[in-house]
């Protein structure tokens, strides 16, 4: 991991590139994020940082996290993330990260808690089907049904779909671009959803997707035995030759 940074959805809208196409995006309000504690490979056995986000009164904290964060010398923070960055080894305890750590264009994946739907039946939360609804079927249309076999194995086997709590999960969109970026307001826009509500809190990290740079467009081949090699006027491609 290369870089990473803590903030909050504010929430979607849209904007216009350069050739007028609408293109949705989130905005975040990330950091300024500040290294509350840093972990070394000869004292801890690997290398990372922890970033505090969101300065609060002392007294919102209890007495361990507030003098964990007095030995750093650092002000009150809300939230801490622990980070394994490739240059960890180069941050210093104190530094402060800001949105212009990222750039226009990068890639990142964003981390966060989904939304809560509540108790929910296996029609919403799993996208099962209804029974017939003609007459007869009873009042067991959005119901779970049989759940398998009775005397053997005399169970259900773990990941049955099946009704309980929806959403409210650790949930992470990869390979999200960077669309622009606004150091003075602290605000990254990124193209597409992220999960979670507006307010929530989010880990905007660079992707671990491999980017595949896009190839340039497709000549004319060499072999006599490809239609687009043969000399032939009628084709667009014999004429650009």
């Amino acid at each position: 991991m290369q870089k990473a940074i803590i903030g909050k959805k504010v929430g979607m809208t849209q904007i216009f590139d350069e050739s007028g196409k609408v293109i949705p995006v989130t905005v975040i309000e990330a950091g300024p994020c500040v290294v509350t504690q840093k972990k070394t490979a000869e004292k801890d056995g690997y290398s990372a940082v922890q970033l505090g986000y969101e300065e609060v009164k002392e007294s919102k904290l209890s007495k361990p996290e507030l003098g964990h964060l007095k030995k750093a010398e650092v002000a009150a923070m809300r939230h801490l993330k622990e980070f394994k960055l490739e240059k960890a080894d180069e941050m210093n305890v104190g530094d402060v990260i800001k949105a212009d750590a990222f750039a226009a264009g990068d890639h990142v994946d964003v981390t966060g808690i989904s939304k809560g739907h509540g108790y929910q039946g296996v029609i919403k939360r799993h996208g099962a089907g209804r029974t017939p609804t003609s007459h007869g079927g009873g009042p067991v249309h959005r119901h779970a049904g049989s759940m398998g076999s009775c005397s053997d194995p005399s169970r259900i086997f773990k990941g049955k779909i099946g009704a309980g709590q929806m959403g409210v999960e650790q949930v992470t969109v990869q390979n999200l671009d960077v669309v622009k970026v606004d150091a003075e307001l602290n605000m990254i826009v990124v193209r597409g959803a992220i999960p979670g509500p507006k307010g929530g809190l989010v880990y905007v990290k660079n992707t671990v997707k491999t980017i595949r740079v896009a190839k340039g467009e497709a000549g004319t081949s060499v072999n006599p035995q490809k239609a687009s090699a043969r000399m032939n006027p009628q084709k667009a491609s014999a004429r650009n030759r």
